[in-house]
């Protein structure tokens, strides 16, 4: 039995705080709209255990950024006879389910309007424009039966920068932060930043590699990991500007690499590696910030 003030037992009730007001209140946070597309991240290779679990933690911020958000992961590499069927696959199945939730109101006596807008956008796991594998993405949308919209490659963004950093400082291959006056002494003071997809993804990842560069206060040149000699290159150019100790920074998610490219880059450069992004924190932001673009929306306005 409780009492106005509390249970029986003593212990505090948590109530709601007020809604603040005037100029310094918080924002509400954004929900996703009713009726609005499926977030499908499209990821690179197969359904592994490690790509499942990266996914599954990307979706899962991308969800706590905006809650109500219906969100699918699509492997282009998935099984049809599996728990993970192919990008094709998730698309088909997200717009079948779009038309039986439409029909199910109706047999229940709602009004229910003619959809607008895309069944799903699709966001590629991807932090630069690879081409072969957005050529492919884009092949899955046509093998679908959705209506679906492209949205942009996670990068070039400052977000991918800081997790760069991040990544580079858990290595000990940078300083976490600069303004701090301890050293470390294995901090490189060069860096490779080696990324798939060609010429263009190295273009791209050169923008992301000038915001790292202002973060170190070091020299970052692109190189791409997929062009035999890119890597052992850009290595030997960095050293013939002055750079003695270098690192490679991976500007890579993690499934879009083949296995033992980074390690047979490291080899040839003759340098210590950091981890590839994976799950850092910000990709579910950018997704979702790539998901409402493709929208026309912003996070803010998907609260309305």
């Amino acid at each position: 039995m409780s009492s106005p003030t509390g249970p029986a037992n003593g212990l505090p009730v948590r109530m709601p705080r007020p809604r603040q007001t005037g100029r310094h209140r918080r924002p509400e946070p954004a929900v996703a709209p009713e009726g609005a597309p499926a977030l499908v991240l499209a990821v690179p290779g197969a359904p592994s255990a490690a790509s499942r679990g990266l996914a599954e933690e990307i979706i899962s911020i991308g969800r706590s950024e905006l809650p109500g958000l219906d969100a699918r992961i699509g492997f282009l590499e998935g099984d049809d006879a599996s728990e993970f069927p192919p990008l094709s696959g998730v698309l088909t199945a997200v717009a079948s389910e779009r038309v039986a939730r439409a029909e199910f109101a109706r047999a229940a006596g709602h009004e229910v309007p003619a959809p607008t807008g895309p069944d799903a956008v699709v966001v590629p796991l991807l932090a630069g424009p690879d081409g072969d594998l957005l050529r492919r993405i884009r092949q899955a949308l046509m093998d679908s039966s959705a209506a679906a919209e492209l949205a942009d490659v996670l990068g070039p963004h400052p977000l991918l920068a800081e997790g760069l950093h991040v990544r580079l400082s858990e290595a000990g291959l940078a300083r976490a932060d600069r303004a701090r006056l301890f050293t470390v002494t294995t901090a490189a003071d060069g860096i490779v930043l080696a990324t798939t997809g060609g010429e263009e993804a190295v273009q791209a990842a050169g923008i992301t590699g000038m915001l790292l560069a202002a973060r170190l206060a070091v020299p970052v040149k692109a190189a791409a990991l997929d062009q035999e000699g890119s890597v052992a290159a850009v290595a030997e150019q960095l050293r013939r500007e002055g750079s003695t100790l270098l690192a490679l920074a991976p500007y890579l998610i993690g499934p879009e690499a083949a296995d033992g490219l980074l390690d047979t880059a490291c080899k040839e450069a003759d340098c210590a590696t950091a981890e590839v992004l994976g799950s850092y924190g910000a990709l579910g932001k950018l997704a979702v910030a790539q998901y409402a673009a493709a929208l026309g929306i912003t996070q803010d306005a998907a609260a309305h």
